[in-house]
């Protein structure tokens, strides 16, 4: 391993920036020497745990710090601004999911990602989709992208294993209002869900969305979700999401030509078709038909690293000179924006929206959601207190 050092700083010392300044405590080739917070009391106390300088503002620290990356973990309307003040002064980036709140900022990031480019050739943006390292997920990946299922036809993803209380809800003045987080279950808790469907199968040409608002908590912003999404290949999917739902399910169908996976409680089956499903649909002579198929369950190997420190470590390996990909860069946050934007412009309007969506129209709706707001959002009085982001990280079962 190089014994080069790349100077991190990390902006937003919340739950999840907690978690990473564990892992970077702990890798190679990296110097933890920057932390920033608006809660001073908060970012010196971390500055002083992890021997690192303590900063109040993010554009003071990007200034003054001498990092190289910069490690974004701060509520989703700053991201934007962080970002490019980051890139403009040639510091890389790792964003926290979403890449943004709305697909027009996000498209400004990628924006001025491309024009520092010019002047910072090697500049890295990088986003953090831990979960494609899920070792089922990198398996459906391998499997969907060898064309082995033939053509596509459905995809069906249950993913209500995103289980959030009141409590959870009332833990934060920003969680689950317009203004401070820009929405609901589609913003926070499902961006590697919506990046995993586009990693899978790629956009879809048409999207339906059915967002009930605050349905099971007291928020202003979505809690369950119905998808339907045409591609322009013919496949379709559907996509059911909420917060409110014990134990919850977290079950993926996807449908060839050739076969059908299903991973669902940690085991991927695999049903192999005797013959073209399709060509026999057009060409049997029988009236009713039925395969009587026993499934393959597809070893994977769970013990892999896998993670926020994987995505980080690739990010690293490429700046110390390695030759490696990273887990998923910067502007590929843009599908999984367009999906959740796209699923509520939707619901807003009541009608099928194409994509790539209408940026501005999405955005209007948003903007008037926030200045017609009438919510009295209540927040837990009493001191911070740590929460395990493990539980909230997702998983293939």
């Amino acid at each position: 391993m190089s014994n080069t050092s790349i100077n991190f700083g990390l902006v937003g010392i919340g739950n999840i920036g907690r978690a990473h300044l564990k892992y970077l405590n702990e890798m190679d080739n990296v110097a933890l020497i920057a932390v920033c917070d608006v809660d001073q009391e908060k970012a010196d106390q971390f500055a002083s745990t992890y021997g690192a300088q303590a900063y109040y503002s993010a554009s003071d620290m990007l200034a003054n710090a001498g990092i190289d990356v910069v490690i974004i973990a701060v509520p989703h309307y700053d991201h934007p601004t962080i970002a490019i003040e980051a890139f403009e002064r040639g510091i890389h980036v790792m964003c926290e999911k979403p890449i943004a709140v709305h697909v027009n900022d996000a498209n400004r990031m990628i924006d001025a990602y491309e024009a520092a480019k010019q002047t910072y050739p090697n500049l890295q943006f990088a986003i953090m989709f831990q979960e494609r390292t899920l070792p089922f997920y990198a398996k459906l990946k391998e499997i969907v992208a060898s064309g082995e299922l033939g053509q596509l036809t459905r995809a069906t993803w249950i993913h209500t294993k995103w289980f959030r209380s009141q409590t959870y809800y009332n833990s934060g003045g920003w969680r689950a209002t317009w203004a401070g987080e820009g929405g609901g279950i589609l913003t926070n808790q499902c961006p590697h869900t919506l990046d995993m469907y586009q990693w899978l199968f790629g956009l879809p040409a048409l999207i339906s969305g059915h967002a009930h608002i605050g349905k099971y908590h007291d928020i202003e912003v979505e809690d369950e979700v119905t998808a339907y999404l045409e591609h322009a290949n013919g496949m379709i999917g559907h996509l059911i999401v909420t917060t409110a739902e014990l134990p919850g399910t977290n079950r993926l169908e996807i449908v060839g030509d050739h076969g059908k996976l299903l991973l669902e409680n940690g085991k991927l089956l695999y049903y192999k078709y005797p013959e073209s499903m399709l060509t026999f649909t057009r060409e049997t002579e029988q009236q009713f038909a039925s395969w009587e198929l026993e499934p393959e369950e597809v070893p994977v190997d769970t013990t892999v690293p896998n993670g926020h420190a994987v995505v980080t470590r690739r990010l690293v390996d490429r700046l110390i000179g390695l030759d490696v990909d990273l887990i998923a860069e910067g502007p590929e946050g843009l599908g999984a924006l367009t999906l959740a934007n796209g699923i509520m412009l939707s619901s807003f309007e009541k009608r099928p929206v194409t994509v790539p969506i209408d940026g501005d129209a999405f955005l209007r709706h948003l903007e008037e959601k926030i200045r017609t707001s009438s919510f009295i959002k209540k927040v837990n009085e009493g001191p911070e207190t740590l929460v395990d982001m493990s539980a909230s990280f997702g998983t293939a079962k």
